[in-house]
């Protein structure tokens, strides 16, 4: 299977530690695991003039706006699995990765029947961040895997607790079990 991590962190702390450790294991049991680093592109925000969705579902796939985001699409209508990682702020995903799933208005009708996956990790509480990335698969029709979450203060804390190894391998055999 062809695996795309989309990771919305703004810096490499513990949701992309663990967003990295799940596609080791997952290019470990021989599956194609890939990673687009939101924090390292060019991405405007969407200007919402619905150009993109002229042609209704079957729309061209394409955004007016030239940035980053045209090489990012793509790789997910490739993909079977898209799985996005989120620090948590104010108990919702990061505005980097909310950002970016407006964004994907141009393709949203082509990711129906694929499956999804998400990871989050907060200070205190996962809040409505799982819940906001199960919403946005719903929106777009693919199917909702499982999760992988975790609670951490300080920058790479989770590379350090068997608890949030544990939730990557449980996420790992999830998707490992699941069929494109």
């Amino acid at each position: 299977m062809k695996i795309l991590g989309i990771s919305g962190s703004p810096r490499k702390g513990n949701s992309e530690w663990m967003l990295r450790r799940l596609l080791e294991m997952l290019s470990r049991a021989g599956h194609s695991a890939d990673l687009v680093l939101l924090r390292e592109m060019s991405i405007k925000q969407c200007r919402g003039c619905l150009a993109c969705e002229s042609g209704g579902v079957g729309r061209s796939g394409k955004c007016k706006i030239h940035d980053d985001v045209k090489d990012i699409l793509p790789r997910m209508l490739e993909a079977d699995i898209i799985v996005m990682g989120t620090p948590v702020y104010f108990d919702m995903l990061s505005g980097r990765l909310k950002n970016f799933m407006d964004r994907t208005c141009a393709i949203w009708p082509k990711l129906a029947g694929k499956k999804m996956a998400g990871i989050a990790v907060a200070e205190e509480d996962i809040g409505k961040a799982i819940d906001n990335l199960k919403t946005y698969a719903g929106i777009c029709s693919m199917d909702w895997i499982g999760q992988a979450t975790a609670l951490a203060k300080l920058p790479r804390a989770v590379a350090h607790d068997p608890a949030a190894e544990e939730q990557v391998a449980r996420l790992a055999n999830e998707i490992c079990s699941t069929r494109p």
